[in-house]
Protein backbone atom coordinates (compact mmCIF):
# COMPACT_ATOMS: atom_id res chain seq x y z
CA UNK A 1 0.00 0.00 0.00
CA UNK A 2 1.07 3.27 -1.14
CA UNK A 3 1.18 6.66 1.49
CA UNK A 4 -1.45 7.83 -1.24
CA UNK A 5 -3.99 5.10 -0.50
CA UNK A 6 -2.81 5.21 3.36
CA UNK A 7 -4.37 8.41 3.56
CA UNK A 8 -7.56 7.84 1.77
CA UNK A 9 -8.27 5.44 3.89
CA UNK A 10 -7.71 7.45 6.94
CA UNK A 11 -9.43 9.90 4.84
CA UNK A 12 -12.38 7.74 4.49
CA UNK A 13 -12.26 6.42 8.43
CA UNK A 14 -12.67 9.87 9.71
CA UNK A 15 -14.76 11.14 7.41
CA UNK A 16 -17.16 7.60 8.89
CA UNK A 17 -16.36 8.35 12.04
CA UNK A 18 -17.10 11.94 12.32
CA UNK A 19 -20.72 11.50 10.81
CA UNK A 20 -21.71 9.09 12.84
CA UNK A 21 -20.50 11.36 16.11
CA UNK A 22 -22.85 13.60 14.18
CA UNK A 23 -25.75 10.96 14.16
CA UNK A 24 -25.24 9.84 17.50
CA UNK A 25 -25.66 12.72 19.62
CA UNK A 26 -27.42 15.17 17.67
CA UNK A 27 -30.54 13.96 19.48
CA UNK A 28 -28.48 15.46 22.66
CA UNK A 29 -29.08 18.85 22.21
CA UNK A 30 -32.06 21.04 22.65
CA UNK A 31 -34.08 22.49 21.78
CA UNK A 32 -34.15 20.52 18.47
CA UNK A 33 -34.23 22.08 15.51
CA UNK A 34 -32.92 25.56 15.98
CA UNK A 35 -29.41 27.25 15.53
CA UNK A 36 -28.67 26.71 19.32
CA UNK A 37 -28.93 22.97 19.44
CA UNK A 38 -26.18 23.09 16.53
CA UNK A 39 -24.06 25.78 18.69
CA UNK A 40 -24.66 23.39 21.70
CA UNK A 41 -22.85 20.47 19.50
CA UNK A 42 -20.14 22.42 18.35
CA UNK A 43 -19.12 23.90 21.88
CA UNK A 44 -19.24 20.32 23.30
CA UNK A 45 -17.18 18.98 20.35
CA UNK A 46 -15.04 21.57 21.24
CA UNK A 47 -14.74 20.85 25.07
CA UNK A 48 -14.32 17.39 23.74
CA UNK A 49 -11.63 18.16 21.86
CA UNK A 50 -9.57 19.54 24.99
CA UNK A 51 -9.92 23.00 24.40
CA UNK A 52 -11.13 25.76 26.58
CA UNK A 53 -15.15 27.01 25.55
CA UNK A 54 -13.59 30.69 25.43
CA UNK A 55 -15.17 32.90 22.75
CA UNK A 56 -11.96 32.71 20.76
CA UNK A 57 -11.03 28.90 21.40
CA UNK A 58 -14.53 28.40 19.69
CA UNK A 59 -13.98 30.61 17.22
CA UNK A 60 -10.72 29.31 16.03
CA UNK A 61 -12.24 25.60 16.64
CA UNK A 62 -15.10 26.16 14.00
CA UNK A 63 -12.53 28.00 12.08
CA UNK A 64 -9.96 25.11 11.40
CA UNK A 65 -13.37 22.46 10.47
CA UNK A 66 -13.32 24.50 7.54
CA UNK A 67 -16.37 25.49 5.46
CA UNK A 68 -16.87 22.11 3.84
CA UNK A 69 -16.47 19.67 6.38
CA UNK A 70 -19.09 22.20 8.49
CA UNK A 71 -21.12 22.31 5.93
CA UNK A 72 -21.59 18.44 5.57
CA UNK A 73 -21.74 18.34 9.21
CA UNK A 74 -24.57 20.86 9.63
CA UNK A 75 -26.26 19.06 6.73
CA UNK A 76 -26.14 15.63 8.94
CA UNK A 77 -27.25 17.32 12.31
CA UNK A 78 -30.32 18.56 10.42
CA UNK A 79 -31.37 16.18 8.33
CA UNK A 80 -33.57 12.77 9.30
CA UNK A 81 -34.59 10.20 7.28
CA UNK A 82 -37.85 8.54 8.39
CA UNK A 83 -37.87 4.40 6.81
CA UNK A 84 -41.40 4.02 7.81
CA UNK A 85 -42.71 6.96 5.44
CA UNK A 86 -39.75 6.41 2.95
CA UNK A 87 -39.16 9.96 3.28
CA UNK A 88 -36.11 12.66 4.15
CA UNK A 89 -36.37 15.69 5.59
CA UNK A 90 -34.25 18.44 6.01
CA UNK A 91 -35.31 20.76 9.07
CA UNK A 92 -32.11 23.49 9.42
CA UNK A 93 -33.08 26.48 11.10
CA UNK A 94 -31.22 29.10 8.48
CA UNK A 95 -32.97 27.77 5.66
CA UNK A 96 -36.76 28.99 5.03
CA UNK A 97 -37.99 26.11 4.89
CA UNK A 98 -38.27 22.49 5.82
CA UNK A 99 -37.81 20.01 2.86
CA UNK A 100 -39.35 16.81 2.90
CA UNK A 101 -38.86 14.24 0.09
CA UNK A 102 -39.48 10.93 -0.91
CA UNK A 103 -36.16 8.56 -0.60
CA UNK A 104 -36.96 6.76 -3.82
CA UNK A 105 -39.26 7.21 -7.20
CA UNK A 106 -42.22 5.12 -6.16
CA UNK A 107 -43.11 7.03 -3.17
CA UNK A 108 -45.39 9.24 -3.92
CA UNK A 109 -45.99 12.01 -0.65
CA UNK A 110 -48.93 12.98 0.06
CA UNK A 111 -49.87 16.48 2.95
CA UNK A 112 -51.09 13.31 5.33
CA UNK A 113 -47.83 11.58 5.39
CA UNK A 114 -45.95 14.86 5.52
CA UNK A 115 -48.30 16.00 8.05
CA UNK A 116 -47.45 12.81 9.44
CA UNK A 117 -43.58 12.69 9.25
CA UNK A 118 -43.87 16.43 10.70
CA UNK A 119 -44.91 15.11 13.97
CA UNK A 120 -42.62 11.96 14.08
CA UNK A 121 -40.16 14.41 14.48
CA UNK A 122 -41.61 16.90 16.76
CA UNK A 123 -41.59 19.72 14.16
CA UNK A 124 -45.38 20.17 13.90
CA UNK A 125 -45.46 23.10 16.11
CA UNK A 126 -42.05 24.66 14.64
CA UNK A 127 -43.65 25.46 10.83
CA UNK A 128 -46.73 26.21 9.19
CA UNK A 129 -49.77 24.09 9.26
CA UNK A 130 -51.46 25.67 6.96
CA UNK A 131 -50.99 23.35 3.37
CA UNK A 132 -51.63 25.94 1.32
CA UNK A 133 -48.07 27.79 2.70
CA UNK A 134 -46.56 24.66 1.19
CA UNK A 135 -44.74 24.39 -1.54
CA UNK A 136 -44.31 21.28 -3.97
CA UNK A 137 -41.80 20.98 -6.65
CA UNK A 138 -41.50 17.54 -8.42
CA UNK A 139 -42.91 15.87 -5.64
CA UNK A 140 -40.55 17.77 -2.78
CA UNK A 141 -42.58 19.46 0.22
CA UNK A 142 -41.29 22.58 1.44
CA UNK A 143 -43.02 23.92 4.52
CA UNK A 144 -42.23 27.61 5.97
CA UNK A 145 -40.71 27.84 9.32
CA UNK A 146 -43.31 29.86 11.75
CA UNK A 147 -40.90 33.19 11.40
CA UNK A 148 -40.19 33.59 15.29
CA UNK A 149 -39.80 29.65 16.08
CA UNK A 150 -36.80 29.97 13.27
CA UNK A 151 -34.24 31.49 16.08
CA UNK A 152 -35.06 29.80 19.26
Amino acid sequence: MNKTQQTTIQAKLFDFALMELVRNHRNSFEPLWTIDSWVKFLIWLTLNCGLSGEQQTLELFADSLGAPLTRRMRRVFFERKIEEFSVSVIADPAEESVFIMPTSNEVILTPEKVGQALDVLSLGKSVLIDQSSWGIHEGMFSIPWIPQKRDN
